[in-house]
C-alpha cells in the first residue's frame, strides 16, 4: 500500500524565478524583443493556471566567480562584473564591442542570478530533492562564448550548470548530461565549452539557411560533430528555411535524438529552452506550438529517471512564449490536458533530407542511425514552398499552405515541389519564362491608391525633372538584406502595390521596369535586426548592416541591377512613408563617385532618417553594389571622437541599440 502510494505520488518539479532579473532593462530608445516582460508574463501566467502551487518555489541564487570561471575567461567574468558599478556611457561603449548585447544598471546582478539559479535547481535535481525543474532567467546564455558575451547572452547559463555537476561536484553522481538545444538559434557559445567533451552530450536543432541565420557562419552545420574525446558528442540538426512545426522536431525527436539518447543513457538532461521556434514568434519564423513543446518534454523523461531541468533562453512573442512554457511545466507534473494538435501532420522534405544527412555522418559514432529509416516516410512529406507572394521567412505571421494530407502546391505560389536545400548563393529565385512573370504579376497586389491624401505625391516621381533621363542611364547593383531580400517586398518599391503583412502601400518608383539582374554576394558585414515589425512590412521588421568585426562575420545579400534613378526612387521611400517632392536625387553623381571611393558616407539630406547611411559593397563589371544602413553608423564614428573629451565634456548624439534576429 506504501509503494502504491509513493508510486502516485505527484512529481516534485522546482521553479526558480526573481524579480531582480528584470534590472537588466532594455533600452529606451526602442522596443527591445529580450525584455523583461518576458519572464514577468512567464510567471503570470503560470500563476493564473495555479501551476505554481503545485511547484516548489526554489529561491534564487547568485552564480560563484570559481564557477562561472568554469567556462568563462577570467577577463570575460570581470568585465561583466563591473558593468553595475560603470554610468551609462562607458555600458553603451562596452555594448557596442559585442554583437548584439545591450547592458544597463542591475545587467550585472542579472547575469549572475541568471547562472546561479540554473545552476542551483540542477543541484537539487541532482541531489534527488527535486524531479525536475524549470529556471525562469534571462539574461539568457546559449550564445555566450567563454570570452564574449554575444546575441542577448552574457553568462552561458547551461553551459555552466553542465560542467559544475559533471566536472566539479563528483558527490552528486552526475557523470553524463545530454543537452538538449530547441533555441530556433544555434547554441554556439554552448557547442564551443564542449567541444572535446564526452561527458556532455551537446545536440542542437535550430535554424541554420546554409550559415546565414543567426549567428551565421559554419558553426550550426551538421558536419560539426566535435573533436579530441568529445567527437560525435555534438550534434547539429539545421533547418534549411522556415516554418518548421512540430511534425519537423518529433521527426528529428524520433529519428535522431531519442535513439541516441537511448544508447548515451544520460544521467540527467539539461534543456537549452528557447521558446523562439514557437508560432508567431517574431525572429524565429518556425511554427512549434505548445502542444508540440509538450511531446518534446514528455519523450525525454523517458531518460535519466526524468531528471530533466530547464533553462529559458529565447522567446518573443508573449503569448506563444508562456503558453509554451506553461505546457512544459505540466507535462513535468504529468498533468495530462486535453491540447488541440497542430493542424499539419507531416513534416517537409527537406526535414527528411537533414535527417538522413545529419544520421549518415553520425552513424559511426553511434551504430543505431546506421539502420534504414521506414520505407513510406518520404512519402508522407510536404514541399517548402519558396513564394513570392508570401512574407519572409523570418516574419512572425504566416499561413500554413498545405492541409495534414496535401502535397500539391497551393493556387499563386511559384514552386513545382521545390524544396530548399542548396545554399542561397545558388538558389533561383528569378526563373525566366511566361510561368515566373504571370506568378510574379498575381503575386503583386496592385492597388490603385485611393481618393484623399495620398502616401506619396505625384510631384515625387515627375519625369519633367532633368536629371531622371540622365540617371536612367546609369546602373547599379542595390544589395538587400532582412525583409527586403524576397524580390516581391523589393518589387514594391520599384513597381508599386501592399503584399500581405503591409500596412502601406507603395506608390513605387517612375520606372517601373524590373531589374535588369539578380545576384547573390557574400560582403563583409554583420546583419543586424532592429525593429521586430514596422508600419512598411508589419511583422517581420528591418534591418541594419554594421562592419564586420572579424574575418568570420559575413551576409548574404541579394543584388538587384536597376538604374540610378531607379535606386534614388527607392530610397526615398524606404526613409519616408509620407512622401515629398524629389525634385533633386538624393544620391547624386559626386555621392556617387565619393562612395565608391570612400566606401561609405552619410547623406545630409536623410540624416534625420531610418537608413540615411550610403555604403558601397563593392564593384560588378564596372557597376557599383550600392546599400543603405543606418545613419547610426556615422553617429557611432562621432560619438567615439567625442568620448576622448575631457570628463565634463557636454555629448550630445543619439545611441540607437541595434539587435539581431534570434
Amino acid at each position: 500500500m506504501n509503494l502504491q502510494r509513493a508510486i502516485a505520488a505527484p512529481p516534485v518539479v522546482g521553479l526558480v524565478y526573481d524579480e531582480r532579473m528584470c534590472k537588466h532593462s532594455e533600452p529606451t530608445v526602442m522596443p527591445h524583443p529580450e525584455s523583461s516582460m518576458r519572464i514577468r508574463a512567464i510567471w503570470d501566467k503560470l500563476g493564473q493556471a495555479r501551476v505554481t502551487e503545485r511547484c516548489v518555489i526554489v529561491p534564487a541564487k547568485r552564480a560563484e566567480d570559481k564557477d562561472i570561471a568554469c567556462v568563462h575567461t577570467m577577463n570575460h567574468l570581470k568585465l561583466i562584473k563591473s558593468i553595475d558599478s560603470l554610468s551609462a556611457i562607458p555600458r553603451s561603449r562596452i555594448a557596442r564591442r559585442f554583437n548584439s548585447i545591450y547592458l544597463s544598471e542591475g545587467s550585472t546582478e542579472a547575469a549572475y542570478l541568471a547562472a546561479g539559479s540554473v545552476l542551483e535547481v540542477a543541484e537539487r535535481v541532482a541531489k534527488g530533492e527535486l524531479n525536475s525543474g524549470v529556471a525562469i532567467v534571462r539574461p539568457p546564455g546559449h550564445h555566450a562564448e567563454p570570452d564574449e558575451a554575444m546575441g542577448f547572452c552574457l553568462f552561458n547559463n547551461i553551459a555552466i550548470a553542465a560542467h559544475c555537476l559533471v566536472h566539479e561536484r563528483p558527490e552528486l553522481g552526475i557523470h553524463k548530461i545530454l543537452i538538449v538545444d530547441w533555441d530556433v538559434h544555434h547554441g554556439n557559445g554552448t557547442q564551443k565549452m564542449f567541444w572535446s567533451d564526452s561527458q556532455v552530450l551537446f545536440f542542437s536543432v535550430h535554424r541554420f539557411d546554409s550559415g546565414t541565420f543567426y549567428p551565421s557562419g559554419d558553426h550550426g552545420s551538421h558536419t560539426m560533430i566535435g573533436e579530441g574525446a568529445g567527437i560525435g558528442f555534438n550534434i547539429n540538426v539545421p533547418w534549411e528555411h522556415g516554418r518548421c512545426g512540430d511534425a519537423d522536431y518529433l521527426a528529428v525527436w524520433d529519428h535522431i535524438l531519442i535513439p541516441i539518447a537511448r544508447s548515451y543513457d544520460p544521467d540527467m538532461i539539461l534543456i537549452s529552452g528557447g521558446f523562439d521556434a514557437a508560432i508567431g514568434d517574431p525572429l524565429g519564423g518556425c511554427c512549434i506550438t505548445p502542444y508540440g513543446y509538450s511531446i518534446m518534454t514528455k519523450k525525454l523523461m523517458e531518460f535519466a529517471k526524468g531528471k530533466i531541468v530547464l533553462a529559458l533562453e529565447g522567446g518573443y512573442n508573449l503569448d506563444s512564449l508562456e503558453n509554451s512554457v506553461l505546457a512544459c511545466v505540466e507535462t513535468l507534473l504529468r498533468q495530462e490536458k486535453p491540447t488541440i494538435k497542430t493542424p499539419v501532420s507531416h513534416p517537409f522534405r527537406s526535414t527528411w533530407s537533414t535527417i538522413q544527412m545529419v544520421r549518415k555522418i553520425l552513424s559511426p559514432f553511434w551504430p543505431v542511425l546506421s539502420e534504414e529509416l521506414p520505407q513510406g516516410l518520404y512519402a508522407n512529406s510536404r514541399p517548402y514552398v519558396f513564394e513570392l507572394s508570401s512574407s519572409s521567412d523570418s516574419d512572425a505571421e504566416h499561413k500554413e499552405e498545405f492541409t495534414a494530407n496535401s502535397t500539391e502546391a497551393p493556387s499563386g505560389s511559384v514552386s513545382d515541389d521545390f524544396d530548399i536545400l542548396e545554399p542561397l548563393g545558388m538558389l533561383k529565385i528569378d526563373v525566366d519564362g511566361p510561368k515566373d512573370r504571370d506568378a510574379l504579376k498575381s503575386s503583386l497586389k496592385r492597388e490603385e491608391i485611393p481618393c484623399g491624401p495620398r502616401p506619396f505625391p505625384d510631384q515625387m516621381v515627375n519625369v519633367s525633372v532633368p536629371w531622371r533621363p540622365k540617371y536612367s542611364e546609369i546602373d547599379v547593383w542595390y544589395a538587400c538584406y532582412g525583409s527586403n531580400l524576397d524580390k516581391s517586398r523589393f518589387l514594391c518599391y520599384v513597381q508599386g502595390g501592399q503584399l500581405d503583412g503591409m500596412q502601406i502601400i507603395c506608390r513605387g518608383a517612375k520606372d517601373k521596369s524590373p531589374p535588369k539582374e539578380i545576384s547573390w554576394r557574400m560582403v563583409p558585414h554583420r546583419l543586424f535586426f532592429a525593429y521586430a515589425e514596422t508600419k512598411t512590412w508589419g511583422p517581420g521588421g528591418s534591418a541594419f548592416l554594421r562592419p564586420k568585426r572579424n574575418d568570420c562575420e559575413k551576409t548574404h545579400v541579394c543584388m538587384y541591377k536597376i538604374t540610378l534613378e531607379q535606386f534614388n526612387d527607392i530610397l526615398l521611400q524606404e526613409n519616408d512613408n509620407r512622401g515629398s517632392d524629389l525634385t533633386v536625387p538624393l544620391v547624386d553623381l559626386s555621392a556617387l563617385s565619393f562612395v565608391e571611393s570612400n566606401e561609405s558616407t552619410p547623406l545630409e539630406v536623410m540624416k534625420e532618417t531610418r537608413y540615411g547611411n550610403l555604403v558601397c559593397l563593392g564593384n560588378v563589371d564596372g557597376c557599383p553594389i550600392l546599400t543603405i544602413t543606418s545613419f547610426w553608423l556615422e553617429q557611432k564614428r562621432q560619438s567615439q571622437e567625442l568620448l576622448r573629451r575631457p570628463r565634463g565634456s557636454e555629448l550630445n548624439f543619439s545611441d540607437e541599440v541595434l539587435f539581431s534576429s534570434l
